[in-house]
């Protein structure tokens, strides 16, 4: 189907997105990934006949700081139609990021 003009589609959309944003984004702590999952799962529950999937992609350079409300909302998104992909980069120590 055709992709909302207010959304980016498929890898091209992804990498589009990750490229303008690398200009934009000033990376600092802390890391509170919580917000941005909620937000997502509150685009795709509006969407209730799955007719859209959307993807999450977080690159983080920092180790999360809201463990326990991050892994309520991805617990609380999991029927959703979503997925959320986290890459830690850079130095931090990301062990702790399985959920």
């Amino acid at each position: 189907g055709a992709c909302p003009t207010s959304s980016r589609c498929g890898i091209e959309g992804i990498l589009e997105a990750y490229h303008r944003s690398l200009r934009s984004v000033q990376l600092y702590g802390p890391t509170n990934f919580a917000p941005v999952v909620n937000h997502v799962a509150r685009s795709a529950a509006a969407v209730p006949d799955g007719s859209q999937y959307f993807v999450l992609l977080i690159i983080t350079d920092g180790v999360i700081s809201d463990m326990a409300q991050t892994k309520e909302a991805i617990v609380n998104a999991a029927k959703l139609p979503m997925s959320i992909i986290i890459v830690g980069v850079g130095q931090a120590e990301f062990d702790g990021k399985a959920v």
